[in-house]
């Protein structure tokens, strides 16, 4: 008996190693595969879903309990239709002001990248409270009256049930889908932050003169990998931005009084006729704020100067819509390899082999961008989330819950 009780041992060791092996290979084909099944939506838009069921339940947040993690349809029993609500509102929103989509990627980013996703840069100032609103990176922003809006019918359906954070990485991710990106599934049970970060998002926040060791530093502390970083710079293809931000690479670069000569000559004398010379181009640009700086121009025309300004025009980073919304994120990388990043910052990113390597890789395949961009936003959307009793959720998004 001692014999068959052995036996039975090492057929559930080997049972348990052969087990073990088969996961590490389906994940290894899991990472190289290419993902085509698509879910279609409402309106006009096609959102890739390539993800597969054994994904769809790996949780991102999975040093926390799950009684109090993340889960994909949070909101089955207590409010099923905030989805559906939140990506019909910013699909019709779209649809009369496509400004909409990077306002909210942006306002994703600048909320997720300072202690996380907790809708803290909803907040208002109060008696009480900084706003990180008042940082300079955040002056720009735009998307706040659309949360509201969004959040107002969501109180009018389900009255305190749906968090702003929530709110916030979903209508993110639909106007991703809006702007021509990927699709990506998002887990939800966000709470929401009763305090703000003022001086960590003035401190933290990439501006557009950072250098490539600040970026890869600031992501790294994030546990963002470089390949993760240069994925997310991606959703630079779309929004606008001002001459302001980068005029002193057309006349001043570094104190010279000539153009950066990373920039691409031809391409210099085209942004001159756009953005003429002013007294803030004789000295580089402190304007803080990682791109898109602001909303993507409300028209489909307007690749050069559109402000009431004649010293600061408006540059759209789409360029036109240039090559269709299938090529969300590849014109970035391919103008990157030409040259033609617009920002200092842009440009940084073919100063690594690194780096370089993944913005080459990303401007010749656009499959593999797409799904490299969505794995990042995901990682990005449940970046240090407030779960369970650790946050609130609020009734109104700029305002936090009055406490007992």
């Amino acid at each position: 008996m001692k014999y068959l009780g052995d036996y039975k041992f090492v057929l559930l060791t080997c049972s348990i190693i052969a087990l073990s092996i088969y996961i590490a290979i389906y994940r290894i084909e899991f990472g190289n595969s290419n993902f085509t099944a698509n879910r279609t939506g409402g309106g006009k838009v096609s959102e890739k879903r390539f993800f597969d069921d054994d994904f769809m339940f790996m949780s991102v947040s999975e040093d926390i309990d799950r009684s109090s993690s993340l889960h994909y349809d949070y909101y089955r029993e207590s409010c099923p239709s905030a989805e559906k609500i939140i990506a019909k509102s910013i699909r019709d929103i779209s649809d009369v002001k496509p400004s909409v989509a990077p306002s909210l990627i942006r306002l994703l980013f600048h909320d997720c990248f300072i202690e996380g996703c907790d809708a803290s840069v909803l907040l208002d100032v109060d008696e009480s409270n900084t706003s990180e609103k008042e940082a300079s990176p955040n002056l720009s922003l735009k998307g706040f009256d659309v949360i509201d809006a969004i959040k107002s019918e969501l109180e009018t359906v389900c009255p305190g049930v749906v968090s702003c954070a929530d709110l916030l990485v979903l209508a993110a991710r639909e106007a991703v889908l809006v702007a021509g990106g990927p699709f990506y599934p998002l887990e939800t049970g966000r709470k929401d932050s009763a305090v703000a970060f003022k001086k960590i998002a003035e401190d933290e926040l990439p501006g557009p003169q950072a250098n490539l060791s600040v970026i890869i530093a600031r992501f790294a502390s994030r546990a963002f990998s470089e390949r993760e970083t240069v994925s997310l710079f991606g959703a630079h293809s779309i929004g606008i931005t001002h001459c302001t931000f980068f005029e002193n690479r057309l006349y001043n670069f570094s104190g010279t009084g000539k153009p950066d000569p990373d920039v691409n000559p031809g391409f210099v004398q085209e942004l001159k006729t756009k953005c003429p010379f002013s007294v803030s181009a004789s000295s580089p640009s402190a304007s803080p704020g990682l791109v898109p700086s602001l909303p993507a121009s409300d028209s489909r025309n307007s690749y050069g100067m559109s402000s009431g300004s004649s010293n600061d025009g408006v540059i759209d980073l789409s360029y036109n819509n240039e090559g269709g919304d299938e090529n969300f994120g590849t014109r970035y990388y391919k103008r990157l390899m030409e040259k033609k990043g617009l920002l200092f910052s842009d440009q940084q990113l073919m100063g690594s082999e690194e780096t370089e390597l993944w913005v080459r890789a990303y401007a010749s395949d656009p499959s593999l961008f797409r799904r490299d961009f969505a794995m990042s936003m995901m990682k990005l959307s449940s970046y240090h989330v407030l779960t369970g009793p650790l946050g609130q959720v609020r009734t109104t998004c700029s305002k936090v819950l009055p406490r007992n």
